[in-house]
């Protein structure tokens, strides 16, 4: 069989917004949404920059048609500027760049800076430092983060760690509008990035580690107003499953599913959160979004499927009505949460072009699925485990091995992945230039102990310990190129701690990541061979992008910070006795102390200018 070149739904910044008016006046029409004149600073999006959202375009590729940055001259880039953000913990998320003005947000207390890209030194247009609610750490399973910010209509929207969530004016810093979705009593926190489909910003919260029920909402871009809310489970009025629901699957097309694979009222207490990343379809009107672990941790005491904990949901972004859903860890013992990213593209698979969706799932499964339907196309492993032995097809549930259940009495061993999956939240990349996925990934496995646990609001809800090793061949996380049609390794890099950091592809064929250790790399997307790097300070959590500058250069941006879940809460002395960490220590990586610590910065790299072309 002859393969085609994937057509690949990669909208750029401009194109981005130039789909979201469209919709929005379409939808209008419709009276499904309302739609407003574009600002004078949503007609610059496309002349200096090519990151006005979280993941660089809707379809959550993470890859730039900026070219400036090669192979042949990658060796040659050096340091631009940087900037201490005051602001330890870790640093995840990316920054924005809209026009000549680069916008940061940080971990608590979610302060958010904008620097002027055309003056020397760039330094700040304006600083906005929110007050929010300290004892918002307290409810923060793994670190105080957050994933970063999106932008439309002049505003710069963000969610802060106390469940709020805020539009600032892009050109001032001046507060829009503020909105609190969610009670920290109860244990809710919001670490998300947002994502804007037409004049509704989604966002979703976090807290499945304290018994909180998830849910995703939409925000009017202007007002701030809630327009809808979805939960994830419960009964199907509030879950939105109406006449328009369709799985693919027949198990899955029983009325009330949310509910009744739970025992009586658990879903009301059942986690499910959507804190994770949000990709959008603009011709198909369907946003996608996954949903952490079902609550708590032991299973023994949520018999059932626990629909939709762990899931894929497809949804209408105008009114959150559910169209499509898909369970990958059906009665989760693992604690796998499906929040990773999916990433959308078009694949010739069997002779036919596939509007697909592609995961790289917490359970170690990458997904290949059709995103109209939900099908499962192909699930095959991309990293060692041993939990199941392979998805049926047929029934798209996982075969588990019945030794790697938890839930029983005393220790099951040696269940691979470990909790923190064969990857995190930490995104990965596509590059329609080779046709592969560019994934970070992780090389432990765990030890599994349950114990009965009881529900008080605002604390955790879990009931089970679960230390890691490292797996098979002792390194601990890899980073790797994926081609998603021969379902297989391209290439590897073994890297001795989990590969924590978001991904980047450039149309030079360049691939951008960080380490754990503080190292900053760029490799040949199609060899895999390591160009350049540099060693950056803190660990690297968070994820890189690029933009051109009012000067014609293309520049790299990514923040150092050590932190998130394997940062803070188990890396030795870098701080694993963090008042907010919710689980036993671990010694997995305790050596990373000795090569990091935390910190908080930005780091901007280009080429000189006379090598830049």
């Amino acid at each position: 069989m002859r393969r085609q070149l994937p057509r690949v739904l990669v909208i750029s910044a401009a194109a981005a917004f130039a789909i979201a008016v469209l919709a929005v006046a379409g939808l209008a029409a419709t009276g499904r949404l309302n739609a407003g004149r574009p600002s004078p600073a949503d007609a610059a999006i496309g002349a200096h920059t090519d990151w006005a959202m979280p993941a660089g375009d809707y379809a959550n590729t993470r890859y730039s048609a900026l070219d400036q940055i090669t192979t042949a001259n990658v060796a040659g880039l050096r340091v631009e500027w940087s900037f201490a953000t005051g602001t330890l913990r870790g640093h995840e998320g990316q920054p924005l760049v809209v026009g000549n003005t680069m916008y940061v947000v940080t971990p608590w207390p979610n302060v958010a800076y904008a620097f002027d890209l055309t003056r020397e030194g760039y330094p700040l247009k304006w600083k906005y430092r929110p007050d929010v609610n300290p004892a918002a750490q307290g409810v923060a399973c793994c670190d105080v983060v957050n994933r970063g910010a999106a932008y439309a209509d002049g505003k710069i929207i963000y969610n802060l760690l106390d469940a709020e969530t805020v539009a600032l004016d892009a050109s001032t810093g001046r507060q829009v509008w503020r909105t609190r979705m969610g009670d920290i009593n109860r244990g809710e926190s919001m670490t998300m990035a947002p994502l804007v489909i037409g004049n509704r910003a989604i966002v979703g919260g976090s807290g499945g580690e304290y018994g909180v029920r998830g849910w995703i909402a939409a925000l009017d871009v202007a007002t701030g107003r809630e327009v809808w809310r979805a939960y994830n489970t419960g009964p199907d009025a509030e879950v939105r499953a109406d006449s328009g629901f369709h799985p693919f699957y027949a198990a899955d097309r029983e009325p009330e599913q949310a509910s009744r694979s739970w025992p009586a009222g658990a879903w009301k207490i059942g986690g499910a959160t959507a804190w994770g990343w949000i990709s959008y379809d603009p011709d198909l009107h369907l946003l996608y979004h996954g949903t952490g672990n079902p609550g708590p941790w032991n299973p023994a005491q949520r018999p059932g499927d626990n629909k939709w904990a762990t899931s894929t949901l497809a949804r209408d972004p105008a009114t959150g009505a559910l169209r499509w859903a898909y369970q990958q860890t059906p009665h989760d013992g693992w604690d796998y949460d499906g929040v990773n990213e999916n990433i959308l593209v078009d694949l010739s698979i069997a002779d036919s072009v596939r509007k697909a969706l592609v995961r790289f799932d917490r359970n170690g499964f990458a997904y290949v699925q059709d995103r109209r339907t939900g099908e499962v196309i192909s699930a095959t492993p991309y990293i060692h485990l041993n939990w199941a032995t392979k998805v049926d097809l047929t029934t798209g549930r996982p075969v588990t091995v019945p030794g790697k259940q938890t839930g029983g009495a005393g220790w099951t061993r040696d269940i691979c992945p470990s909790l923190e999956g064969g990857k995190d939240q930490g995104p990965a990349a596509y590059s329609p230039h080779t046709r592969l996925f560019y994934v970070p990934t992780n090389n432990m496995c765990m030890d599994w102990k349950v114990r009965e646990v009881s529900y008080i609001a605002g604390t955790p809800y879990m009931g089970a310990s679960a230390p890691y090793h490292a797996g098979p061949g002792g390194n601990r996380g890899e980073f790797m190129a994926w081609d998603p049609v021969r379902a297989r390794k391209v290439w590897g890099i073994r890297e001795p701690f989990p590969v924590w950091s978001g991904t980047l592809a450039t149309a030079g064929d360049v691939v951008f990541y960080g380490t754990l250790d503080g190292w900053f790399k760029a490799v040949d997307a199609r060899s895999g061979a390591v160009l350049w790097k540099l060693k950056i300070g803190s660990g690297i959590v968070g994820n890189p992008i690029t933009y051109r500058g009012p000067d014609g250069r293309q520049y790299v941006a990514i923040y150092a910070g050590v932190g998130g879940d394997m940062g803070a809460l188990i890396g030795g002395d870098v701080r694993a006795d963090a008042p907010y960490d919710t689980r036993t220590p671990a010694d997995v990586i305790v050596d990373l102390a000795r090569h990091t610590s935390w910190g908080g910065m930005v780091w901007v790299f280009a080429l000189p200018p006379r090598t830049a072309r």
